[in-house]
């Protein structure tokens, strides 16, 4: 399946993840433009407001002065002899007059309108008004403020209609007292579009400058958060390849600040644990050379030992009582003492890096019953039962044989010595990714701390218990690096008083997200689960899954053994309860199939 690509906001959020010089710079962006924008609004707002009241005073003196004009004009000229027709005359006049008085004719309409509720006068004046005047924008309000308080000016903001759109306008309303004629309303409409045209101004003024002063306040930023994650970044850089192996990556420092002496800091420490790292591989490197000179230096003289030992142990019938027990004390301390040698050897070329895999088809089932069949002396001598389960699976494995008899010799031992007598239990199945082994016992068992170090070189959970089998502490390390040398693992299940399982996964060749064929926690206990011993690449083991039920058995039809079979419940069926050997239950699985 091909991938899905990534969304230009995915690629954004990643890279703001990734990077902390990106995140700095969008922070202090962001701050920057909450303040900008904080700053720049309280201004606005204050500008306009500003704009707003000196135009509204200009507006409110303008309107006082032409009703003041024009109540001059009508005192001096309204007599008794005036007839209706020479006061309207009188009237244009006296608009003519205010017209020098307004500062922006071109945008000033007038209206002169009788106030409304008066008694018939001698004389009356047509109302009259400006072509461009709106008298539906005189509200009932603002005419009856003015008609009631003729001595003070009011205005009221409007919107204007015009050809190109509506534009904020200010009508202003004053009263006039005509001699026999009444008192008349005179108002004012001027329009505030070169005010708003300013202010419009002014605003993208100082939103353009503070698009600029935000980009240049990141471009700084960048530029100062780049001077300080740069050092950063190489540290970084240069502790990953430290961790890779590269101990002779520095920093280069360059001035005497901060940042100066991070970096000759990071160079001193990066000396001290090369230094350390070295003085280590040397030290491990002459402990390896010194483990296996030994070893190989003790193999002469005991097989010497060996030799004068077989020959007394051979003639021990011949001795006194106590001579001959010393004699079999001798050779069984030599055969523990050859045992212990071997395992450092083996250890030795562990560390060193020398052992190689022998690989060919090994039948897991055949290997695992001719190592119990070795052991099975020793079980007898204990009272130990032991029992092979194998349900069925892939046939066989692509494995170093040596090495799997080795890892059982050491899982059994183990178990026969803390069974405490009971049964033991041997179980192999595999499937299309990997191939398991895992031994059960129910004695006395681990605890968790326990469980997590069994694995340790020369660590024994009860060293004062008796053992059967000598025991140096290497068996289970020994039988780790075997695992791992397989591309595989040994992880472990244990409870006090309930016994230990043991599991063994051995990956196929080119099989991805391994997981064992057979489950950790055992089906006759309760599940526990306790530290697992980690694969040697530092990957988690998948959980188990269960086996394939449709695979070919893994008994040998030529080979009889006290193989233990399982019905179609996987209930186990011992031989004499089923009345045929393990080889009729294969033939007739095979004859069902």
């Amino acid at each position: 399946m091909a991938a899905r690509r990534l969304t230009m906001w995915e690629r954004a959020i990643g890279v703001f993840r990734r990077s902390l010089q990106a995140r700095v710079v969008a922070a202090s962006m962001a701050l920057s433009t909450l303040a900008l924008v904080g700053v720049f609004g309280y201004m606005s707002a204050s500008v306009g407001q500003n704009l707003f009241e000196t135009r509204r005073d200009d507006a409110l003196v303008e309107a006082v002065q032409a009703s003041g004009e024009m109540q001059q004009i009508f005192n001096e000229a309204v007599t008794q002899n005036l007839t209706s027709g020479e006061v309207d005359a009188l009237q244009d006049t006296a608009l003519q007059a205010i017209s020098g008085i307004i500062s922006s004719r071109s945008t000033t309409e007038y209206a002169m309108l009788r106030s409304n509720g008066q008694a018939e006068t001698l004389l009356q004046m047509n109302d009259v008004q400006s072509q461009a005047f709106e008298a539906d924008l005189l509200t009932f309000d603002l005419r009856r403020a003015v008609a009631d308080a003729p001595e003070s000016p009011f205005y009221q903001s409007v919107r204007i209609a015009t050809p190109t759109g509506d534009q904020p306008g200010l009508i202003v309303g004053t009263a006039v007292d005509v001699p026999l004629t009444g008192q008349y309303e005179l108002y004012l409409m001027t329009s505030l579009q070169s005010t708003q045209e300013t202010l419009d101004f002014m605003q993208l003024t100082m939103m353009l400058g503070g698009l600029a002063l935000i980009a240049l306040i990141g471009m700084i930023t960048w530029m100062v958060a780049r001077l300080i994650v740069g050092p950063v970044q190489t540290a970084a850089e240069s502790s990953a390849r430290i961790a890779a192996g590269e101990l002779d990556v520095r920093i280069p420092v360059r001035g005497d600040d901060e940042l100066a002496k991070l970096g000759r800091s990071f160079n001193d420490m990066a000396d001290s644990i090369s230094r350390q790292i070295n003085e280590l591989a040397t030290l491990s490197t002459v402990q390896q050379r010194f483990v296996s000179d030994v070893s190989h230096e003790l193999r002469t003289p005991l097989t010497t030992i060996r030799l004068a030992g077989d020959v007394l142990y051979d003639r021990r019938t011949s001795f006194d009582p106590v001579t001959s027990r010393t004699v079999e004390l001798l050779y069984t301390q030599i055969e523990r003492f050859e045992q212990l040698l071997a395992d450092l050897l083996e250890l030795s070329r562990f560390d060193a890096g020398a052992s190689q895999l022998e690989i060919e088809p090994t039948n897991l089932v055949r290997l695992a019953e001719r190592e119990i069949e070795a052991v099975q002396p020793l079980a007898a001598e204990r009272g130990t039962e032991l029992r092979l389960v194998a349900p069925g699976g892939h046939f066989e494995a692509e494995v170093d044989p040596r090495r799997i008899r080795r890892i059982l010799q050491n899982l059994l031992g183990n178990a026969i010595d803390h069974g405490e007598g009971k049964p033991v239990v041997v179980i192999v199945d595999s499937s299309t990714d990997a191939a398991g082994i895992a031994v059960r016992d129910h004695g006395v068992g681990m605890s968790e701390e326990e469980a997590q170090r069994v694995f340790d070189r020369f660590w024994r959970a009860d060293p004062s218990r008796q053992r059967r089998t000598g025991g140096s502490g290497l068996g289970l390390s020994i039988s780790r690096d075997d695992a791992a040398l397989h591309g595989g693992w040994i992880d472990i299940w244990s409870k006090p008083g309930e016994g230990t399982q043991f599991r063994l996964t051995l990956p196929r060749a080119g099989a991805t997200a391994v997981a064992s064929p057979i489950e950790l926690v055992p089906d006759d206990t309760q599940p526990l689960a306790l530290p697992v011993a980690m694969p040697p690449d530092g990957s988690t083991p998948e959980p188990a899954r269960e086996p394939d039920s449709d695979g070919t058995a893994l008994f040998d039809p030529a080979v009889s053994t006290t193989t233990v079979s399982t019905d179609t419940g996987g209930n186990e069926v011992s031989p004499t309860d089923s009345g045929i050997t393990s080889t009729d239950t294969t033939a007739t699985e095979e004859a069902d199939r």
